[in-house]
């Protein structure tokens, strides 16, 4: 019959089934992760300039793998290089070394950490619900939520959580003591945040619930796990105890709430005032449920698990659910207690939302997958009894009773069926601009070229949102950029700030010695303007520029109709211009008096 081969393809446990359907469904996992990263890949190759937005951040001093000469004595380089944790930059020191330029590599690494985060995922479900059709649907939805969000096409820090944190989840059901440590050392090189997870859920382990109450485990390894797991991480994290950054210290909670870039409308809005949803529950960087956590749509089955449970009567192969599922609440409970630690000492331990954001998703990835099988499974158990208890009615095949009440149960359990495979499979497929990579595509290649062609040690000047591509495209360094303002390191950002400040108060000054002053402070080799740049207009709706304190004096000036000097160097010293910006040569503009 259709339903049962159906039932035993889909639902089978992986003890009657044959090692070959494993493949099968393994191989379907990693053929569309495959398929993903090739959409990925072909916005990554889609223009000569393409960029991803955060790797503006974290990638384009990695040039200095292939160029040391670049970026010298560069404040933003060097604060973003020293940021970045040791394993993320060996990866892509090692990649340079072989010749891979990591502005390129960053486009490829996301399918390479998506196909191993596949693979753990799959292998994951196995030993919670053995059905291979289970690790089928988790990986999936996995890898749909990895490209509906830029996560992993980042290729960041946190683009790896995905491929450790669930390497290490695997080989913990495993009992697999060395890979585990090798995943908690591997963690901590690549996201140290998230060995506070790892140890904490270590911990939890040696728990379990027994007589209505809670005890600790008998259970020798799980002593073992936890010793030498906490071992590795405390190994791990001495080197960040010891070592004091020169961009320190991180900023207070005090010093957060008084500047303009943790409010509603800034660089990294924080505090949303009276707002206790958006805050505690939603916020980008502070809510404990990120809002991408039920994307796709078809995560909310998930959430049926518990009922499903609870009427397990109703879901026989709920009775095939191993004790591994317990792994899935203690996840919830230490990511929720970081949750709320992170916010107690704010921002020692970084954003709070990182502790709960990636380790929920994960969870409800799985409880969806299982939760679907039993779905589909119940399905064929509902049909085969209906028509069994028909058969048995009337024993001949040709009986009215038979053709019109078995074929309408069996279509009924396929039609649901097949609503569950088109939700999930092309779900992709409803969704606008899938796979969302957050790739930036430079508009101005020209500009990029001109750059390049100057001297590697040239600084750049502007208040514009071009700027931010410079870096990446040209391999030049910049005075400021929006994109490189993260205001978490004290001393870092006061420096960042004041440049901006300054070049606010030089670039829309009447006085021209105000403007020589700051090229002769930084040694600034062009300055780059927009063609409306020194307009009212401009300056009020750049909304970025409300930040600095110098911005409501330049509008003042503005208002009362004082020009800024650069107005008169804009056709003398314009060395290269296009429909909508220019670059002036600031030794020109050091040279020259306006009234020459």
């Amino acid at each position: 019959m259709l339903i049962a081969s159906l039932q035993k393809f889909l639902t089978s446990p992986i003890e009657k089934t044959s090692r070959s359907r494993v493949i099968f469904w393994l191989s379907l996992s990693l053929t569309f992760a495959a398929l993903y990263s090739i959409l990925g890949l072909k916005e990554a190759f889609g223009s000569e300039y393409v960029v991803q937005d955060d790797a503006r951040q974290h990638v384009f001093w990695m040039m200095r793998f292939i160029d040391p000469a670049l970026f010298p004595n560069d404040l933003i380089a060097d604060y973003f290089q020293s940021v970045a944790p040791a394993g993320y930059k060996t990866v892509y020191k090692i990649a340079a070394i072989a010749g891979i330029n990591p502005l390129l590599f960053h486009k490829i690494l996301p399918m390479i950490l998506g196909l191993i985060s596949t693979y753990y995922c799959f292998s994951i479900c196995l030993e919670i619900l053995p059905v291979p059709m289970t690790g089928f649907i988790a990986s999936l939805i996995l890898n749909q939520s990895m490209w509906i969000t830029d996560d992993l096409a980042s290729a960041t820090p946190r683009a790896f959580i995905y491929p450790l944190f669930l390497g290490f989840l695997y080989y913990l059901l495993r009992f697999s003591l060395l890979p585990s440590l090798l995943k908690i050392a591997l963690i901590g090189l690549f996201y140290p945040q998230y060995i506070f997870i790892i140890s904490g859920i270590l911990i939890l382990r040696l728990l379990h619930w027994k007589d209505g109450s809670l005890r600790l485990s008998q259970d020798r390894n799980k002593y073992l796990f936890c010793i030498t797991g906490l071992g590795i991480s405390f190994l791990v994290l001495l080197p960040f105890a010891l070592t004091t950054s020169k961009f320190g210290p991180i900023i207070t909670i005090a010093q957060a709430k008084q500047m303009p870039e943790f409010l509603p409308g800034g660089r990294v809005p924080f505090f949303f005032n009276a707002n206790f949803k958006r805050f505690w529950l939603t916020g980008r960087s502070t809510g404990m449920f990120s809002k991408s956590l039920f994307t796709p749509v078809t995560y909310c089955f998930g959430l049926l698990f518990p009922f499903l449970l609870l009427f397990s009567s109703a879901f026989p192969l709920a009775k095939q659910i191993k004790s591994s599922i317990w792994l899935l609440l203690q996840i919830v409970i230490v990511a929720l207690t970081m949750f709320f630690i992170a916010h107690a000492v704010l921002f020692n331990l970084h954003i709070p939302n990182r502790y709960t954001a990636y380790t929920f998703r994960i969870v409800i990835v799985l409880l969806t997958a299982i939760s679907l099988t039993l779905i589909i499974d119940s399905l064929c158990n509902w049909a085969l009894r209906r028509e069994a208890k028909v058969l048995i009615q009337s024993p001949s095949s040709l009986s009215p009773i038979i053709q019109g009440n078995s074929p309408i149960k069996n279509s009924i359990a396929l039609g649901i069926i097949g609503i569950i495979a088109v939700l999930v499979l092309l779900y992709p497929c409803f969704v606008k601009d899938f796979p969302r990579v957050g790739y930036k595509t430079g508009r101005m290649p020209e500009l990029y070229k001109f750059f390049q062609q100057q001297p590697k040690d040239i600084l750049i000047a502007s208040l514009s949102e071009e700027v931010s591509f410079l870096p990446s495209f040209s391999q030049r360094s910049i005075l400021v950029g929006r994109e490189y303002g993260i205001p978490y390191h004290i001393g870092y950002y006061r420096q960042f700030k004041q440049r901006a400040i300054e070049l606010i108060r030089a670039q829309y000054s009447p006085d021209i010695t105000v403007v020589k002053n700051l090229i002769n402070k930084y040694g600034i080799d062009f300055w780059m303007l927009e063609k409306n740049a020194l307009t009212l207009n401009y300056v009020e709706k750049y909304g970025w520029l409300k930040n600095f304190d110098s911005t409501s004096t330049v509008i003042a000036e503005l208002k009362q109709g004082k020009t800024p000097a650069l107005k008169e160097y804009m056709e003398r010293c314009t060395v290269f211009q296009n429909d909508s910006l220019l670059v002036l040569k600031a030794s020109c503009i050091a040279k020259y008096d306006s009234k020459d």
